[in-house]
Parts: structure tokens; C-alpha cells; sequence
């Protein structure tokens, strides 16, 4: 599993990712073999309380490839599907269900999520660079799945981690989704609802994805908390001022981990630094100069993305790009 934005432990897995600065933390085993991804963010001066890397993200050592789980490192032919879990989601104050509706809808074959497509799977352990090797991590533009508003009754008031697995794998069953080829490329996004997130949001974490083993197979999820309601902590103005910039967070942070699915279908067999960093980790909350966050537009639509980890940036020293050819 992997980790997503704010400080730094939950539930058994762990990794931090500074707020101005960045910093990943450590994983722990996850509901299957794999590991937890946190992505966390934390607020300026927020001190972890373990398994912390230092404030600021290493950005010199490039990604490489751990050999899969169960053959799977990549997503080859990624879908996402976005999945409102709760009768709670009756009340949607910010919007957020519609803005990720969208930034589904225009994110798939954008240039900004193109660095993915150098990554692949069905090459060697230590793996740096692919080229016309292995199988490569799709970016196709039909990237969004659907929709699966399970509102029928009311989700835990703070979803355990083994809940927000089980939402996962009752997704997977609404997409028919039955067998573990079908969700060997797919990601499903659990979003809990205003006021209804999993403990340690805005303090130890933004978001994190994660996998779980199933009669489905392996599925891959990730557990998006309501983003405004941590304001700053998760990413308001990051990118924009005033009220327009308010929902910053929710496509920086679920950017984030779409990003990540995508290099690290099933943690940690995808792509990862000698840090355990995976490819937006690497370039989590920069704030200005190469690679900082910025409203990227995608098929006509801006949205405030951060940048993604590119090994071949930079004469194939490695850097943080907000487009790939």
C-alpha cells in the first residue's frame, strides 16, 4: 500500500511527505502482502512522531523498478474509478465529488500524467530506465471508469483501514470487476464525505493508496478523505489565492495518488527511490522554482497539479516535470 500528504503514522502504515517541503515516511505491511502509502502532508514546523525521513525529500537518486507483485508493477491500461462512500455524501459543501468527476475526465492522456509512460513492468529488479523494454504504464485519455455512489446508508464515522478495503473490494464487485486480470490495471478511489474521514487526516495524513488481497484478486485503492476540510494542512492556496484557490488540495493530493497507482499498482513492487519514495512523493509540495505546483491545463481545463518524478529529466539525471513528451 502507499502513502499519501500530511505528517506522518496511520493505521499501520507510514510515510510522510513535508508541507512546504516534503518528506515520505515508512511503510508497514498492508491488508496483503504489499505496503501502505501514505502521502502526508504536513503543516510548516509539524514534527513526525516516527518513522520519519528528513524535511526535505531527496530529489537526486532515480526511480527503479522492484519486480511486481504477482507480476504487476504497472498500470498498463489504467482506469480509475471514484467511488462516494456514505449516505454522508448527502451534503458535498465544496464540490469535491464533481471537481474529481472532472479532473478524471481530463487528466487521461494529458502531457502532466505522461510521465508515467516511462515506467514499466516485466523487466529486472533494478530496472532504471525501460526504453523500448517491458510493458509501460498506459496513459490513456477513456482514463476514467465511473462513478459508484454507495449512499445507500452511512459509512463508518472514521473508516478503519480494513473498512476502507472492504468499500474497495464492494467497488470492484459494482464494476464487475470479478477477477484479478480485470483489476490488474485499475485503481479504485474511496472518497469519504464531509466531516467523515479516517482518523489522523489533516494531522498525519492527506490521502494514501493501498492494496488488498480478495477473491477479486488484488485490488488497488486509495483512501481520499475529504480534502477541505483540512484547509492549508492538505493544500488550500497552494496554487491559487482567495476563494478560488480553496480547493487546491483535492487534484493535488488526489493527483498525487493517481500518479503514484499508476507507477506502483500493488506497493511496493512498482517503481521507488532508495528512499522508498515513489514518483510525486519525489516532488510533494514545492512551492516555487523547477517543478513547483501549478495550474496545468488538460484538454482545456486548468486544474493545480503537482509535478511528477521523471528519470529521464535532465539528461537522465532525474527531476520533478509538470509535462512529458
Amino acid at each position: 500500500m502507499r502513502r499519501r500528504y500530511l505528517c506522518c503514522a496511520l493505521v499501520g502504515v507510514l510515510a510522510t511527505i513535508g508541507a512546504l517541503t516534503s518528506a515520505s515516511a515508512a511503510r508497514t505491511a498492508g491488508t496483503h502482502a504489499a505496503q501502505s502509502k501514505m502521502s502526508v502532508m504536513r503543516p510548516l514546523g509539524f514534527k513526525p512522531v516516527q518513522h520519519a525521513k528528513p524535511a526535505r525529500p531527496r530529489r537526486t537518486n532515480n526511480l527503479s523498478y522492484r519486480g511486481g507483485v504477482g507480476g504487476i508493477g504497472v498500470e498498463t491500461t489504467p482506469k480509475v474509478y471514484l467511488v462516494l462512500w456514505g449516505s454522508q455524501w448527502g451534503t458535498d459543501p465544496s464540490g469535491e465529488s464533481a471537481i474529481l468527476e472532472n479532473f478524471f475526465n481530463h487528466a487521461g492522456g494529458s502531457s502532466w500524467l505522461n510521465s508515467v509512460t516511462q515506467y514499466c513492468q516485466r523487466v529486472a529488479t533494478g530496472t532504471i530506465t525501460c526504453g523500448s523494454s517491458g510493458e509501460h504504464a498506459g496513459n490513456p485519455s477513456a482514463i476514467y471508469g465511473g462513478i459508484f455512489r454507495d449512499t445507500g446508508s452511512a459509512a463508518p464515522a472514521h473508516p478503519t483501514q480494513s473498512q476502507l478495503a472492504g468499500e474497495a473490494v464492494r467497488a470492484a464487485a459494482n464494476f464487475e470487476n470479478t477477477t484479478s486480470g480485470s483489476n490488474a490495471t485499475v485503481q479504485y478511489v474511496v472518497a469519504t464525505a464531509h466531516n467523515n474521514n479516517a482518523s489522523g487526516f489533516g494531522t498525519q495524513y492527506c490521502a494514501w493508496h493501498s492494496s488488498t488481497s480478495s477473491t477479486y484478486g488484488n485490488i488497488a485503492y486509495t483512501n481520499l478523505p475529504y480534502i477541505t476540510d483540512a484547509g492549508a494542512s492538505c493544500g488550500a492556496n497552494f496554487v491559487n489565492g482567495g476563494t478560488s484557490g480553496a480547493a487546491d488540495g483535492i487534484t493535488i493530493v488526489e493527483g498525487h495518488e493517481l500518479a503514484e497507482t499508476i507507477t506502483d499498482q500493488f506497493p511496493n513492487g512498482g517503481w521507488l527511490d532508495g528512499s522508498g519514495e515513489e514518483n510525486a512523493d519525489k516532488c510533494a509540495w514545492i512551492s516555487s522554482g523547477q517543478g513547483a505546483s501549478a495550474n496545468v491545463t488538460m484538454s482545456g481545463a486548468p486544474f493545480p497539479v503537482q509535478s511528477l518524478w521523471s528519470n529521464a529529466f535532465n539528461s537522465n539525471s532525474g527531476g520533478c516535470v509538470l509535462s512529458y513528451p
